[in-house]
Order: C-alpha cells, then sequence, then structure tokens
C-alpha cells in the first residue's frame, strides 16, 4: 500500500470520502491491493492524506458493509479473500472508465494528422500457437531452434569480460563485432561486398525501409511497388503522401515496362512477397537498366534469402548493381526469432550517414546486448549450423504440403521454386478467401487470407496463404484435410 501513490483533489466537486473510496475500490479491483492484505491503520491514512480520522473511518467502515473490506480487531482491516474474483464479474473495469473519462475532453478526430490504425493490414490470431493446424506466416518452430547455444552466447555476452561491449550508450554506432559477421557471414552469401559504414543495423527489416521511405519519399512523389505486394510499405508509403503506384507482376517479377515514371521501385526479387515468384536474371538485368536511364532508385527487400533450399538461388539483385542505386534491406528474424528484430541495411555510405542520423532520433540504436548475443551466435558457427538444419527440415514440409495441396486443392497452390516458407494459394473466382479461413478456424486450422496484399483487396478474395515454418511435418496433412472439409461447407 506504501508503494501506490494516491492523490487528492481538493478542488475537486466530489467529496473527500467519495476520492478515498474510488481509490482503494480501484486498487483492490485491479489487484495492486491483493486479497487478505493489510491497509494502513485509519489514523495512518488520516495523516499521510492529510484528512480527518473520521473521514477515512467512514470510508473503511462503508467498505467493510460493502465486502470490499474486513475487520479484525485490535489488527485492523483487511483486503477481503476473493474479492477480485467477484468483484470483477460485477462491475465494469475501473481502467475502461479512466480511459473514457480522460478521452471525452479531446476530440483526437481533429487533432491526429495520420490514422494508421485504420489502414488495411496483415492481422493473425495472437493465440496462432494454440491451434493444431497453424499455417501461419512468419513463425518459426521453437524446437528447430538451438536454445544451448543461444543460452552459451547470451552467457559469453554477460560474462566480465563481455559486459563492456554492450553495456554503454553507443549513440549512433552499431557493435563493430555484429557489422563484420554480417559483412562476413551474411553478406557474401547474397553475393554482396560492402564497407562497415555502408551497413546499419536496424530493428528488423520493417525498420530500415520506414528510414529509408522517411528519408527519400516526398508528397506527391511517384512510388512503383508490386501488387500483389507487402501490405506494410505499401501503407507506410501511404502515410509518407507518396503516389503509390501498384505495378502487376508476372512469371518473372515485376513489369519494368509498367514502371514509367516511377523515382523509387520497391522489389522483393528472391521471394516475391507473397506469390513466391523469383525474379529472373534477365528481369533484374532490365529493372537496373531502367533505374540508371532514369536516375531512379530501388529498394530490394531480400527476405526470407536464407531459406533458399530447392536448386540454385540467383544472387540478391544488390549484387549485380554497379551504380549505387540499389539499396538493400534484409534481417535475420527468419532464421533466428522474428521476436529478436535485428535487421540491417546496405547503401551507399552518404544514405546510411543520414539513416543512422534518423535512426538516433528515433531510437539511438538497437539493444546492443542483443546485437552482441547474435555476434557471437554468428562468428561461433551457429547460425550456419542453423541455416543447414531448417533447409532440412523446410524441405521436407515444402515436399509434404506441396502433396497435400496437389491432393486436396489440385491446381490451386503457387509453390516457390527456390524454397521459402509458404505457398500462394489461387482459388476459383468465386471463392471468399475470408469465409474459409473463418470456416477453417472453428477446424482449428489458421490461414492468411490474401486480398490484403492486393492494391485493390477485392480482387484477391480468392486468395490466401499457407505457411510450414511453424507447423511439424506430421501436423501438415490432417491440417490440409480439415481445410478440405471447410472449404466443403
Amino acid at each position: 500500500m506504501r508503494d501506490i501513490l494516491f492523490y487528492i483533489d481538493r478542488s475537486s466537486k466530489r467529496t473527500l470520502q467519495v476520492q478515498i473510496r474510488e481509490f482503494l475500490v480501484d486498487a483492490i479491483l485491479a489487484g495492486h491491493l491483493p486479497p487478505c492484505s493489510p491497509l494502513p491503520s485509519s489514523r495512518a491514512m488520516a495523516k499521510r492524506l492529510d484528512v480527518s480520522l473520521n473521514t477515512v473511518l467512514q470510508v473503511y467502515r462503508s467498505l467493510v458493509d460493502d465486502g470490499y473490506l474486513i475487520s479484525r480487531v485490535r489488527s485492523g482491516y483487511y483486503v477481503t479473500q476473493g474479492i477480485c474474483g467477484n468483484k470483477l464479474a460485477e462491475v465494469a473495469s475501473p481502467e475502461d472508465d479512466i480511459v473514457e473519462e480522460k478521452a471525452s475532453g479531446v476530440s483526437w478526430k481533429s487533432k491526429l494528422f495520420l490514422n494508421p490504425s485504420k489502414q488495411y493490414n496483415i492481422t493473425k490470431p495472437v493465440n496462432w500457437y494454440k491451434y493444431p493446424y497453424p499455417f501461419i506466416y512468419g513463425q518459426v518452430d521453437a524446437d528447430s531452434f538451438p536454445v544451448s547455444a543461444w543460452r552459451e552466447c547470451t552467457r559469453q555476452a554477460m560474462s566480465r569480460k563481455g559486459i563492456y561491449a554492450w553495456t554503454e550508450d553507443r549513440y549512433t554506432e552499431d557493435d563493430p563485432m555484429l557489422v563484420e559477421q554480417i559483412r562476413r557471414r551474411v553478406l557474401t552469401r547474397r553475393g554482396i561486398h560492402a564497407a562497415p559504414d555502408e551497413i546499419l543495423v536496424t530493428v528488423g527489416s520493417q525498420n530500415s525501409l520506414y528510414l529509408l521511405a522517411s528519408l527519400l519519399i516526398r508528397p506527391g512523389m511517384p512510388i512503383a511497388m508490386e501488387d500483389p505486394g507487402y501490405a506494410d510499405v505499401r501503407n507506410m508509403f501511404s502515410l509518407l503522401l507518396a503516389n503509390v503506384r501498384s505495378v502487376a507482376i508476372d512469371a518473372q517479377g515485376i513489369r519494368v515496362d509498367e514502371l514509367k515514371d516511377a523515382q523509387i521501385a520497391f522489389v522483393t526479387p528472391s521471394h516475391q512477397f507473397p506469390t513466391n515468384i523469383t525474379m529472373s536474371l534477365e528481369r533484374r538485368r532490365q529493372l537496373l537498366d531502367w533505374a540508371t536511364a532514369s536516375d531512379t532508385l530501388i529498394i530490394e527487400d531480400d527476405y526470407e534469402s536464407e531459406t533458399n533450399y530447392n536448386g540454385n538461388p540467383i544472387p540478391a539483385l544488390k549484387s549485380l548493381d554497379t551504380t549505387g542505386r540499389v539499396l538493400y534491406t534484409s534481417s535475420l528474424s527468419k532464421s533466428l526469432m522474428p521476436g529478436l528484430r535485428i535487421g540491417f541495411m546496405v547503401a551507399p555510405r552518404e544514405l546510411i550517414r543520414e539513416a543512422r542520423a534518423l535512426r538516433r532520433l528515433l531510437i539511438r540504436h538497437p539493444p546492443v546486448n542483443n546485437q552482441r548475443v547474435a555476434a557471437l551466435f554468428l562468428s561461433l558457427g551457429h547460425h550456419d549450423a542453423l541455416i543447414a538444419k531448417l533447409h532440412q527440415v523446410y524441405a521436407m514440409r515444402w515436399q509434404t504440403l506441396s502433396a497435400a495441396l496437389g491432393k486436396y486443392f489440385s491446381g490451386w497452390a503457387h509453390a516457390p521454386i527456390f524454397g521459402g516458407t509458404s505457398f500462394w494459394v489461387e482459388g476459383p473466382q468465386n471463392l471468399d478467401a475470408s469465409t474459409l479461413a473463418a470456416r477453417a478456424m472453428r477446424r482449428g486450422v489458421v490461414i492468411e487470407v490474401g486480398n490484403v496484399y492486393f492494391a485493390d483487396p477485392e480482387q484477391g478474395r480468392n486468395y490466401f496463404r499457407m505457411s510450414f515454418s511453424s507447423i511439424p511435418d506430421e501436423r501438415i496433412w490432417p491440417g490440409v484435410a480439415h481445410l478440405a472439409l471447410a472449404a466443403s461447407e
């Protein structure tokens, strides 16, 4: 009780007794005063609040009468056992009342310049892991992660010798060990060679994209992106008042002939998001030629670059860039853990300098303890071993899901060419994937509707996506079978 701050507003029209009672009731119902916990004596409370003893006594007695408190002879007042569970079912949430009271005096509709919550976006059930058949993208199977190796790297980072590497505030700088590991262990696999001052560590690739958009996009600037494409990026560009143009894709990737006068093009060439199409080498060269001829920039999101396990993947678009027009973003989220939020961008040092300065204004830098643990994980070869293991696991699940979809949904699925972790599924024109998703969820199957990835959501109502990164191999067949039953309802 002594740790709870309580303020009496003596200018309020509410009486002192009402204010004290409301405070105590709110504290009890919110669990700040647990069952059976003692309250200060009436004299101590009166002295603390600078009110009369009689005022406090009347409040205590009224709370005893209502069942919130019990009085023990020569001991004092205590919160009634079980009061929270009983009373919470009878009264409205005190937090809800407080929020409503605070919000009633401000017209936020007129105050807010941006309303990102109203954008059409990707949604997933918070408790997706409780469903038996979670075909959810962007999550990992915890059983595949080397917890002991990560724990050992954390222990090393926490040692007396290692702790100085991450306890200081670096202001704008990144952990040099992580930057070096990204240069040597990650970028080289994508055919990219960069100097340390051409790399910036970010809080996931999403952070990289937001920094680039904030630095480069001006109101009315024509920006081109794939359709279907990454909904978060489309929403990001729209918030910055850009002229977002949706460009169709074909079997080779984005249609370069439709880019026209766009000043920036956003692409996902390795695994097109969400269709998994891999941009051909010829189309990549056309895209680079377009950027050079029109003096424009390309933002390459090389997501899922570490999940190329089926055939020989094409190097990153950035590796073919000789003029510095490709701004490269990627992350370690899909291979390590989504919650770690470690990403990075590679760009000319002039741009990286400005991105670093902007990042300082937002977050200074990503948590350096996470950077150092990830650096150790990379340097000791654990990341390479994990990638090799994931390739085996994903290849098996890829084959299983391909076979299951081939049996139950013949002709619907578009299988990824070089790997990845999901299948893009196109149903008949009369299919409503939202209705199918709702029916499937009742059977324990979670899929992602596809229309959110289209500039016009009405055009993609018959599409959905199924990922296999977070579902064990033995559950894929029964999960697809249950999905087929839902589709037949």
